[in-house]
Order: C-alpha cells, then structure tokens, then sequence
C-alpha cells in the first residue's frame, strides 16, 4: 500500500484547490504537513478544516517573496528537524492577449509561478540533501506544452518549471533526491468555475475521457510521485488532463 508515514512535506498555495486536495490525500496516507496560503483567514479555515485528517500546520506566506518563504522553511525545519517532501503547488494566472498584457501581468505571474517554486526549493534543498532523501514535485500545466490563448505570461512560467525540473533533477540524484512536475490539465476549481459554460464543456470535449478532472486526480499523482513506488523516477513529468494533450 503507498504510504507517506511520517514524512514531513511542505505544500505551497494550499488553502484550498489542488493544493488543499493535496494536503488532505498525504495526511491520510500519514504525512505532517505544513501548508501556505495567502491570508490568514483562508489558512486558519484550511487548518480546522484539515485537522481531523492529521497533523497540519498554516502559515500566511507570498511565495514571490524570498524573505517570507525563508522564514516558513526555517520554521519548519527546525520544529520538525527535516522536511522530506515540497510539492511547489502554488500559482496564478493573469490573462490577456499579448498585445494588450501589461508589464504588471508579466511580472506577477513569474514572480508567483516561477521564482516562488525557485524560492521554495532553494530553501528546502539544504535539507534533502543533508539528509540524503528527498521528493520534490513541481505543478505545471499543460498550457506549458498546448500554449493556451492569452496565457503567454503563464505559459511561460509552467514552461519554465519543467526545464528547471529536468535540469536539477539531473544536480540532485546523486543525493537522492527525485524532482518531477505533474502537468494537470483543466481540473474543478475556482478558476475553471469562472469561465463561462461554454468554454468549460469546450474543454471537457476536448479530453478522451470526457470529464473534468477534480483535483483529488492530482493529490493522488503527488502522492504517488512522492512515495517509494516512485523512487526510481526523476527529471520527468506527468501529465494528468485526462487525454486532452
């Protein structure tokens, strides 16, 4: 049976969404985990919520910002004293047509989607490898490979997560450490429900399943990226969208 007992995971932008159905499905398999999310009110409600499932820690964290993200890792590290999984979750989108795409727009998207999951693993790394053991899984898109109109920013930034998942898979094994990104496809969340009806059935169409994904679908591709049943997998990624791509 997969199981994560007693590993110490970070999850990032996991108050709710595919982060939150990730927090949920490794406690269940017996991980401690300490999340982040934007505001302490969506923290504080995620941690009472995912409490019955195990232990859970919340902390208010802007994962564009070096200095906060460096605090919540000391944190953890040293109540914990390692920390053996990051599932870089965390991420935006700020749409428009390139022409009309504003440096603002640019900017945020990689800083959140980008340099946050460079933040995150910078900090946590030391650990892994003073410890010889680590998973890391970076959450892309398939809109890194498909290029989704009007997401030239956010393309970018999930483009730029695989190769650096490639690449520091390949620096990190000699330590044990697998790094793998998982590419959801459209998958049930605030986001998706935004859209309009007809742009949603547009994309369930699109899938060979014909259905949308729900982020349990992801949860459960981290928690197998995350187990031993992975350990010989790395610098790879996983694309769950259901056959869209």
């Amino acid at each position: 049976m997969l199981q994560l007992k007693n590993r110490i995971a970070i999850v990032t932008g996991a108050a709710k969404g595919l982060g939150y159905a990730t927090v949920k499905k490794f406690l269940e398999l017996g991980a401690i985990v300490s999340f982040c999310g934007r505001t302490q009110e969506s923290v504080d409600k995620a941690v009472k919520e995912l409490a019955e499932f195990g232990q859970v820690d919340g902390y208010v964290c802007d994962v564009s910002s070096k200095e906060q993200v460096r605090k919540m890792v000391k944190a953890v590290g040293e109540k914990y004293g390692r920390i053996d999984i990051l599932i870089n979750n965390a991420g935006i989108v700020r749409d428009a047509q390139f022409y009309k795409m504003t440096d603002e727009q640019w900017e945020e998207v990689i800083n959140v989607n980008l340099n946050g999951t460079f933040y995150f693993t910078k900090a946590v790394v030391p650990y892994m490898i003073e410890q010889k053991y680590g998973k890391i899984v970076n959450i892309s898109s398939i809109s890194a490979i498909n290029g989704n109109f009007g997401q030239c920013n956010y393309a970018a930034s999930k483009n730029g997560q695989i190769a650096f998942t490639r690449v520091l898979g390949k620096e990190l094994g000699k330590y044990n450490i697998n790094v793998n990104a998982i590419l959801p496809g459209s998958v049930e969340s605030a986001m998706i429900s935004d859209m309009p009806p007809h742009l949603q059935e547009m994309r369930i169409k699109a899938t060979a399943l014909k259905r949308m994904g729900d982020p349990e679908d992801i949860a459960n591709a981290n928690a197998f990226l995350c187990s031993e049943w992975a350990r010989h997998i790395t610098s790879q990624t996983l694309t769950v969208d259901g056959g869209r791509s």
